[in-house]
């Protein structure tokens, strides 16, 4: 039970939120100091010796086998996070916390060598005379037109490829700024080498973007889904991030709007701190200093996007009229439990702190029960017939309606919440 649960939690010293923080910041940093003993350098010299057309498989095959990573890099992260948290009274069956931990260590080592390579194939890309390995690379954006336009969609389907392309876009953007790190401190930070850089790092992120832009519009008009839908998929991720905004949350606000991305980022973290600190090098009290400052300001900054972003999902969650469900979730997250449970779970939940607070006043709004609740029984067309008088006919077809939309709104909430492997087809 529920309250049994919140009641061990209560004899211990940390949250399982706290719990699975200090988890994430041990892994950080021992992985941040394991990849002191990876060269860059002699990486980049041994990717830049090989040829143009392997260097091409080179990049193909690593974004292959960063999906790979990713899909059960996840599981073995979850895996690790409820061993650590689940309660002592509850018996046992898996092999521990010690062997978990290790397991992601060595995930995240690996899955940061991983970027690190893809990294410095990128980089040896814009630093060769002619780009034609740039060039090669950003025609492969254009193979995804091919592979994915003339494919049967449903609104589901293309619910995980918009995911993928967010998470591949966001990825996309840090491995430029680590090219461009590299290539800054290479030539002693000459603000005029990072203008011979920038029209390069204009051509790919115009070239993604147009790629995204053209992939989309034509799924969308060969499979006759109108462009409403995207506003459903914002909706599900505002519902994702204010639904998750529990006292006792196992994991951040934001991470099971990255599981459903299938973006996990641990190894990302532990590159771009690595290549950051070995491209600036400080020195003096001075210096330090200005760390300190910018740390704080990174702090302040992630707390003012936190607010917006849970303010802009409050909203967007409201026009979309899912409010009910914060306190109602879908079957499959919550599976075994009682909806009557988990009412009264949120409403005792309520008013204990400020962030519950912005989630339960998203869900203590007045809605018109006719007008958004669906009915419970869904008779067929000759039922109605039977028992129907003539004047409520047209009610009736009002309601199937309002009920058939939102059952759409309700399959984007229940389709694989946790599933990390993005664009995949059925």
């Amino acid at each position: 039970m529920w309250w049994h649960r919140d009641s061990l939690w209560e004899r211990r010293l940390l949250q399982p939120a706290q719990v699975c923080d200090i988890l994430k910041g041990v892994i950080l940093v021992i992985c941040y100091f394991m990849m002191h003993y990876v060269d860059y350098s002699m990486m980049y010299h041994l990717i830049r010796g090989q040829s143009v057309i392997k260097l091409y498989i080179i990049y193909n095959m690593l974004e292959v086998a960063d999906r790979l990573f990713s899909s059960f890099g996840q599981d073995i992260l979850d895996a690790l996070y409820w061993t650590a948290t689940e309660p002592k009274e509850r018996k046992r069956a898996h092999i521990g916390v010690i062997p978990h931990f290790f397991m992601a260590v060595l995930y995240v080592f690996l899955h940061a060598i991983l970027i690190m390579v893809q990294a410095t194939t990128l980089n040896v890309a814009f630093n060769s005379h002619n780009k034609s390995l740039l060039t090669i690379m950003m025609s492969n954006n254009f193979v995804e037109i091919k592979g994915s336009v003339f494919k049967k969609f449903e609104k589901n389907n293309l619910f995980q490829m918009s995911n993928s392309d967010i998470k591949e876009r966001f990825t996309n953007y840090v491995l430029l700024l680590i090219v461009c790190l590299r290539n800054m401190e290479q030539f002693s930070w000459n603000p005029d080498h990072l203008w011979v850089l920038f029209p390069d790092v204009c051509m790919v992120v115009a070239s993604e973007i147009a790629v995204d832009i053209v992939k989309h519009a034509f799924i969308t008009k060969f499979n006759d889904i109108t462009a409403d839908v995207y506003s459903e998929y914002r909706a599900s991720l505002a519902f994702d991030l204010v639904s998750s905004r529990q006292k006792n949350a196992y994991t951040d606000y934001s991470d099971s709007v990255a599981r459903r991305m299938g973006f996990i980022p641990l190894p990302l973290a532990v590159l771009l701190i690595r290549v950051v600190t070995s491209s600036i090098k400080v020195q003096g009290i001075l210096s330090y200093a200005c760390v300190i400052l910018f740390y704080f300001g990174l702090i302040s900054l992630k707390i003012l996007n936190s607010i917006v972003l849970l303010g802009k999902s409050c909203q967007y969650v409201k026009e979309a009229k899912m409010e009910e469900k914060l306190c109602n979730p879908p079957p499959t997250s919550t599976p075994g439990k009682p909806s009557s449970t988990s009412q009264s779970k949120c409403k005792s939940s309520q008013g204990l702190s400020t962030e519950e607070n912005l989630s339960a006043s998203v869900s203590s709004q007045p809605v018109h029960q006719k007008e958004t609740v669906p009915p419970l029984l869904v008779t067929s067309s000759s039922d109605q017939f039977l028992t129907t008088p003539d004047g409520d006919e047209k009610d009736i077809t009002q309601e199937n309606s309002e009920l058939k939309h939102r059952s759409s709104k309700k399959d984007l909430l229940e389709i694989d919440r946790f599933t990390i492997c993005g664009n995949r087809i059925d």
